[in-house]
C-alpha cells in the first residue's frame, strides 16, 4: 500500500474527529441550551446526516455505474434515510432503515 493513501487517511479521518469533537468541547458551559447559539447545535443535529449522506454517494456511485440496476434500490434506501431521520431524529435508526430498505429492494429486484 502506498504511503500517502496512509497518511491521506490519518489526516482526513483526524480532521473529521477534531471538526466533530471542537464545537463541542469548546462550547461547553459558556451558554444556555436557548442562548444565541442555538444555531450551533441545529448545524450540528445536522452533521450526522450530512456524513451518512456523502458516504452513501461516495460508496455508491462506482457501484452504480458498473451496474446501472442498483440505482433503483439506492434511491430507495437514501429516501428511507432521509424519512426515518425527520421523523425519528435518531441517525441510528435511520441508517439502519435505509440499509434495510436497500437490501430489501436489491434482493426483490435482482434476479
Amino acid at each position: 500500500m502506498n504511503t500517502s493513501v496512509i497518511i491521506i487517511g490519518l489526516v482526513v479521518g483526524a480532521a473529521n474527529y477534531l471538526f466533530r469533537y471542537l464545537p463541542l468541547r469548546l462550547g461547553a458551559g459558556r451558554r444556555p441550551a436557548g442562548a444565541a447559539g442555538a444555531w450551533a447545535g441545529r448545524l450540528l443535529d445536522g452533521i450526522g446526516l450530512a456524513s451518512i449522506c456523502a458516504l452513501l454517494v461516495v460508496s455508491s456511485v462506482p457501484e452504480v455505474l458498473r451496474e446501472p440496476g442498483k440505482l433503483v434500490p439506492t434511491l430507495a434506501g437514501f429516501l428511507v434515510l432521509i424519512i426515518c431521520f425527520y421523523r425519528t431524529r435518531s441517525i441510528v435508526l435511520a441508517t439502519l432503515g435505509g440499509a434495510l430498505c436497500f437490501g430489501l429492494v436489491f434482493k426483490l429486484l435482482m434476479p
